[in-house]
């Protein structure tokens, strides 16, 4: 009895042992602020897509594949963000990440036949690319 309740202590000692491991990330995010003109903004040719294509050589393949991406917007110069996709007024708003940078669309939400609004003024992107290993 005794050799069998010196078994069981041993047992449970050795199973509540517990290996913690702690992994720093060691690639920081990566946040581009860019503005964008009204005049930036261009009309598909079927009318119903206005788009604005920002450029980032940060944005490369190994990006595309294998990490993230968050797009936020701001008509106040970046008092306030709003993050993409989103609908205002009808209109959605989406992006398209690719090798070498993104594209903002802007649609109708509700596939009327009607061309979205344009920003009439310029209007703040803030770009964050999320690393990953």
């Amino acid at each position: 009895k005794l050799t069998l309740l010196l078994l069981c202590v041993a047992t449970l000692g050795l199973v509540s042992c517990q290996k913690d491991t702690i992994i720093n990330q060691t690639t920081p995010n990566i946040t581009i602020v860019r503005d964008v003109t009204s005049s930036q903004w261009v009309l598909s040719n079927d009318g119903l897509t206005y788009s604005a294509n920002i450029s980032s050589n940060l944005i490369d393949q190994f990006h595309v594949d294998n990490e993230g991406t968050l797009v936020y917007i701001s008509y106040n110069n970046g008092l306030s963000y709003i993050q993409l996709p989103f609908v205002y007024n009808i209109d959605a708003y989406s992006y398209e990440v690719y090798n070498g940078g993104l594209s903002i669309d802007i649609q109708s939400s509700d596939y009327q036949d009607r061309a979205p609004i344009r920003p009439s003024s310029n209007v703040r992107v803030k770009i964050v690319l999320i690393a990953s290993k």
